[in-house]
């Protein structure tokens, strides 16, 4: 298993610290969750259908012709590799480590390739995997390049896939309106933008063809009843995306803020999280653990991540943490 952030209990086991009493920064999620619905009693007690409008949401949500609904998008991007025969797959990195993992194991060759590296290897390539907005650089390309990538693989039955997971702030970056395009696959998670990761919703936007396949190898009831209500509740929430996205942008600026007046200066981020490459990585994140801040770290790169402070109160506490560091550490 590879590693990945929100593992609060280990980290409360290793330092001693109560998990009620951690300020948690290790995921790129919005600590706003989304408010729940009540469940139906049948939606517990029935196999799941999928004519119960979730499907219609999320097209009207994300401005996209279909969508197959999936255990989160983790589970599409084990599953995509499937539908292929083995080759070559560019993935455009740094970037979520899952996506190269998938590929390797399933038998194609990977090359991680860098943003100014694509247009030269692209059309060696079978596939190329990008995600945009970046996890964790936070890089985000527009359409037009992206469209233009499409259109040079598809020529050789090749695909694009896009990993849209931070997409939900900046929609009109997104290409799921283009996803009905043979060769194009957009991938979508729910729990990120929501604050609702635990219910493992992802959605894969494509054309009918390739929706019909990867549904194949999904398997039925792959999303659970009571998930399809919360998902169906929270995609038609106008209102709450709105003030999702305003609040979501005004956090991610003011940790910008704090981490600057400590004289780290990320190198990229989004309106879910912040990156900083720093010589003290390493330092920083244990100096923070410490105190019950867990952050992302990223060895290999001596990088960090940092959530979203929920409130003044936790931007609070990220800014004493930080001020400790730096008398120690000037």
């Amino acid at each position: 298993m590879l590693e990945h952030g929100g593992r609060l209990r280990r980290a409360a086991q290793e330092h001693g610290i109560a998990e009620e009493d951690w300020l948690d920064l290790s995921s790129g999620l919005a600590p706003w969750p989304f408010a729940l619905p009540q469940i139906p009693l049948r939606a517990w007690a029935r196999l799941p259908e999928t004519d119960d409008g979730l499907e219609q949401a999320a097209c009207a949500y994300y401005g996209a012709n279909e969508v197959l609904p999936v255990a989160g998008s983790q589970a599409a991007i084990q599953l995509l590799p499937r539908l292929r025969r083995t080759g070559k797959v560019g993935v455009l990195s740094p970037c979520y480590a899952e996506h190269a993992e998938a590929w390797r194991r399933s038998g194609y060759r990977v090359r991680e390739v860098l943003e100014q590296e694509v247009d030269l290897f692209l059309d060696s390539l079978d596939v190329l995997v990008v995600v945009n907005p970046n996890n964790p650089t936070g890089l985000s390309l527009g359409p037009e390049r992206l469209l233009e990538w499409h259109a040079r693989l598809v020529q050789r039955g090749g695909w694009l896939v896009v990993d849209e997971a931070f997409m939900d702030n900046t929609p009109e970056l997104s290409l799921a309106s283009h996803a009905h395009q043979v060769g194009l696959i957009v991938l979508r998670s729910f729990g990120k933008f929501f604050g609702l990761a635990g219910v493992r919703l992802g959605f894969v936007l494509a054309e009918h063809r390739l929706l019909r396949l990867l549904a194949e190898q999904v398997g039925p009831w792959a999303v659970s009843g009571p998930t399809r209500v919360l998902g169906q509740a929270c995609l038609r929430d106008v209102a709450g995306h709105a003030r999702q996205r305003q609040r979501s942008e005004a956090a991610s600026q003011q940790l910008v803020e704090v981490l600057q007046r400590y004289g780290f200066k990320p190198q990229g981020g989004c309106a879910l999280f912040q990156w900083l490459i720093t010589d003290e990585a390493e330092r920083l994140y244990h100096f923070m653990a410490r105190r019950g801040i867990l952050l992302r770290l990223f060895a290999h790169n001596s990088s960090l991540r940092f959530g979203l402070p929920a409130d003044e109160a936790e931007c609070a506490r990220l800014e004493q943490a930080l001020l400790a560091y730096r008398k120690d550490y000037p």
